[in-house]
């Protein structure tokens, strides 16, 4: 009883969170009836229990009503999302972010059509991006061209202007899922120079047709998402499970792991499966991936510059 009511007072909580006083009167209230309904379990006074469980099954009622939208009143970053066409060998992605940001809140927005031939793919890369210990990261999969183009993916909650990120709001569909398409310059540029994150550059085992695969599956996901919204998960839909679902699509034997999970050591658990540049230590590998300030976001050559002395997969 002491679960239901914590998990109901924790979903009343969340979703009412832009109405104060409301969501305090509420999710404060249904503490105190399971608090009561509790006490009234030892003391056989079945009324009020009675009461709780009818409050209780209203509460996951109106729960399960609950729908993902992509109409909401967006933050700036995610306010679009990311669709994508491919005839032939050409693929043309909409919506793919371009902003310049001087810091969180200011920053000149863009959002741009690009068109990618899949015949000058050459690979993929994963970037970790690190702000609160070494256990949970967010990761990026940026995909490179011949041209020197490149097209990162990042998958994220889709936030309302006025709400902030909770991984504890994460488990109770506070948020939309969103794939964003962006530049690196920006994608990056805002976590290393902006944030002051610890980023990470992982250069992927992958060949081309691999990599085309992986990048197909993106626009698939991405179209999906962008005709029907659903919501981000912390635990079961987030950054690092929708790129292993992926992944796993086009490599059905791929195993799971906890750290899949603690998506700070998702590099560990790519590398162990041959993923990386294995002719070298993770240690190493790990130390030679940072890069953090290497150009400024401005800079037309962010994406080569950021990749200087980070080992090439062999």
């Amino acid at each position: 009883m002491l679960l239901a009511g914590l998990w109901g007072a924790l979903a009343i909580w969340f979703h009412f969170l832009p109405a104060p006083p409301l969501h305090e009167m509420l999710a404060g209230g249904f503490l105190l009836l399971v608090l009561a309904a509790v006490v009234c379990l030892v003391l056989r006074r079945w009324p009020v229990i009675a009461l709780f469980g009818a409050c209780f099954v209203g509460v996951f009622i109106w729960w399960a009503t609950l729908q993902p939208s992509n109409d909401r009143p967006w933050a700036d970053d995610v306010a679009r999302t990311a669709y994508g066409t491919v005839e032939g060998d050409l693929l043309v992605v909409h919506n793919v972010r371009d902003f310049l940001w001087r810091s969180d809140t200011d920053y000149d927005q863009r959002w741009d059509t690009r068109s990618y031939d899949l015949n000058h793919l050459t690979g993929a890369d994963l970037i970790m991006s690190y702000w609160a210990g070494e256990q949970i990261a967010h990761a990026i999969v940026s995909f490179g061209f011949t041209d020197d183009q490149h097209l990162a993916f990042s998958i994220e909650i889709r936030r309302e202007k006025t709400e902030s990120y909770s991984a504890l709001a994460g488990f109770f569909r506070a948020y939309e899922l969103s794939f964003i398409a962006a530049e690196e310059r920006d994608v990056l540029g805002v976590r290393t120079n902006v944030r002051g994150e610890d980023v990470r550059l992982y250069r992927l085992r992958m060949p081309p047709a691999q990599a085309r695969a992986l990048l197909l599956e993106y626009i698939k996901e991405a179209n999906d998402l962008a005709r029907t919204p659903r919501f981000y998960n912390s635990l079961t839909s987030n950054c690092t499970t929708q790129i292993f679902l992926m992944a796993r699509t086009l490599q059905p034997r791929l195993g799971l792991d906890y750290r899949i999970l603690l998506s700070g050591h998702l590099p560990e658990y790519v590398y162990d499966r041959g993923g990386l540049n294995t002719s070298i230590p993770f240690d190493v590998l790990r130390d030679r991936s940072h890069i953090r300030a290497k150009a400024e976001s401005t800079d037309p050559e962010f994406s080569r510059k950021i990749r200087q002395g980070v080992p090439a997969p062999r």
